[in-house]
């Protein structure tokens, strides 16, 4: 599911890469990449200390950094030293890795089975990043057009609406359900390094050092000879990499075979022979072909699956994989199920939500009412409607999502009014959010703490957009589609805060300088004045002193008499400050909210 969210931190780390200065080797690697050029001498760049930061940077804020490895420790634990000391360590255990053992974790599955995961330590996991960063541009110019799982910028309607396009428009009746049994368990070491060194990945130090990651002992299990443990920053990466293979294969018997007969319309009307038109849409392990008759769809069928182990060492599972003629049957993938109906004359494609994916729905839904049972906090409520608007977003390009949606809304109907006859009421405040997404609804709402919740049934089907290939990470060109670089900012004193930080302090304050300069647009926090080299001071509201820390909401920028009148004690100082500052436009309200934090009294406005 590709929510804003998710969008909007794929655009932040474009804008990370930038105020790292390392946006330009990157779009360096991606353009030798695209010429097919070999790389010998990436582990220089791994190490680089602006790569470990920008690293640092990138997963501090993820869910997961806070979870802990086999040594208990947590991004916390990392924040806490200096820069310097921290790549210092990132280098010295790069040097001569070890990996440390990885955690086993086990998730329970929809269909009751237990998936294991691989949890290593934050250390690790912050190496393992290092080396994404410097991995990524160089796979993403040799990856297959269509595979959009774990991809910059790519998401799961990106998948569908290609899935979509290709029965729709393209008349590709018959789909290939293709499921690899086991697939995250079972890839082969030795064939994922040698797929590197064909990408165009010859650093040996590097190859090396992935080996071992490979390799790491999995506590209470041993060392693995085959598998990439799920759970590890590296290994969706290293996954696409081992079917990157079978993408192009696939591409190769039809789409990016070279025609026979130039056409003047879209190369697929051209002419190849006697080979068959079958397309591959794939999201991670899960891949579908299409295919425009039986007998291709047969054929292909058996021919992915001996290339698959031949090629893979993968098998496929028999009870999932088969063929589907969706003029009579429905094909699920990434939640939603399609079919072919007949409309006067011609073929059109409807989709409802899975079976699955009903009952998750269900379950989800009924868990936040149970919570706001037990507890009808605010926290639970918005809670509750977070939950309703992330399943509308993920589920809206079924075309028939809202027939799927009544019937959700009538079986979890009952549960909400019982747990909730007590707390609920007919009035209350519409937040913004409810206006943007629900103003429309015309139905009854309920309010719960003063807060309307979401309506179930008030969801809206919204056709999927097939990703443009001219977005990306690592081109200027593809850049300006994502995001406008920000005007208002000077890169020049980004740059010296990069370059320069605070000794003695912690790598989280200093990366956190970077964040709220942005944060604050290079103004004053107090007088919006603009922020100077030299001149401007990073202030703790709540002092280290008094239990405060170097966490982002309790960091600000000052100028450096603002930051005086935050501490000033005598008033002669005080005053000096204040005429010295006639001209500043102070927010009296900010200045006396940070002198309360210190300890100072407020500073009367007339003064």
């Amino acid at each position: 599911m590709t929510t804003k969210t998710q969008r909007l931190k794929k655009k932040q780390k474009i804008r990370n890469n930038e105020y790292y200065n390392t946006q330009t080797v990157f779009d360096d690697l991606y353009s030798k990449a695209i010429n097919n050029q070999n790389f010998y001498k990436l582990y220089d760049i791994i190490t680089s200390e602006q790569n470990i930061l920008l690293a640092y940077r990138n997963i501090k804020k993820n869910k997961g950094s806070k979870t802990s490895g086999t040594n208990k420790n947590s991004i916390i634990d990392i924040g806490d030293n200096e820069p310097e000391k921290l790549v210092n360590y990132i280098r010295q255990r790069m040097g001569n890795f070890i990996p440390h053992s990885v955690r086993r974790v086990e998730i329970e599955k929809e269909n009751g089975k237990k998936r294991p995961l691989g949890i290593p330590t934050i250390e690790d996991r912050l190496i393992q990043q290092c080396i994404k960063q410097v991995l990524e541009p160089i796979c993403e110019a040799k990856f297959h057009n269509h595979s959009y799982g774990f991809r910059p910028n790519r998401g799961t309607h990106h998948a569908i609406a290609r899935a979509l396009f290709l029965t729709n428009l393209k008349n590709h009746q018959y789909v290939v359900d293709i499921d690899i049994k086991g697939f995250f368990d079972n890839v082969n070491h030795g064939k994922l390094l040698k797929q590197m060194w064909s990408l165009g990945i010859r650093d040996k130090r590097l190859l090396c050092i992935i080996s071992k990651m490979l390799k790491a002992e999995v506590k209470g299990i041993g060392i693995p000879d085959k598998g990439v443990p799920q759970g590890g920053i590296l290994s969706p990466l290293l996954s696409n990499i081992v079917l990157n293979e079978l993408d192009w294969w696939i591409s190769s018997q039809w789409e990016t075979n070279p025609i026979r007969k130039r056409y003047r319309t879209h190369q697929i009307k051209g002419s190849k022979g006697t080979l068959k038109k079958i397309y591959i849409v794939r999201y991670a392990d899960d891949f579908k072909l299409f295919c425009n008759n039986r007998a291709d769809a047969g054929n292909i069928f058996i021919a992915t699956q001996n290339w698959l182990k031949e090629r893979l060492g993968l098998e496929i599972s028999p009870e999932k994989s088969k063929i589907v003629n969706l003029k009579k049957n429905y094909s699920e993938f990434l939640g939603i199920k399609m079919k072919l109906w007949k409309k006067g004359q011609k073929y059109v494609i409807k989709s409802y939500l899975a079976d699955k994916s009903i009952k998750k729905c269900k379950d989800k839904l009924r868990g936040r009412i149970k919570d706001i049972g037990k507890l009808a906090s605010i926290e639970n409520v918005q809670a509750y409607n977070a939950t309703v608007l992330g399943l509308h977003n993920y589920y809206n390009v079924a075309t028939n999502v809202n027939i799927n949606f009544h019937r959700i809304t009538f079986d979890v109907k009952k549960s909400l009014e019982c747990r909730t006859k007590d707390r609920k009421k007919t009035n209350g405040v519409k937040s913004k959010a409810f206006i943007k997404f629900y103003g429309d609804y015309k139905g009854k709402i309920t309010y719960i703490r003063g807060i309307a919740l979401y309506p179930i049934l008030a969801v809206k089907t919204k056709p999927p957009m097939c990703f443009s290939q001219d977005i990306c990470n690592y081109t200027k060109e593809g850049r300006e589609k994502i995001h406008k670089r920000l005007q208002t900012i000077d890169h020049r004193v980004l740059e010296y805060l990069m370059l320069n930080p605070v000794k003695g302090e912690t790598i989280e304050y200093n990366d956190n300088r970077i964040s709220l300069y942005i944060g604050q647009r290079g103004k004053c926090y107090i007088s919006g004045n603009r922020l100077e080299i030299g001149l401007m001071h990073t202030h703790h509201k709540k002092p280290k002193y008094l239990g405060g820390t170097d966490e982002y909401s309790n960091l600000v920028f000052l100028t450096m008499d603002m930051h005086r009148l935050v501490h000033a004690t005598d008033s002669n100082t005080i005053t000096k400050l204040l005429k010295a500052n006639l001209k500043t436009i102070i927010d009296f309200q900010r200045l006396n909210k940070l002198r309360i934090l210190v300890g100072n009294n407020e500073i009367s406005v007339n003064k």
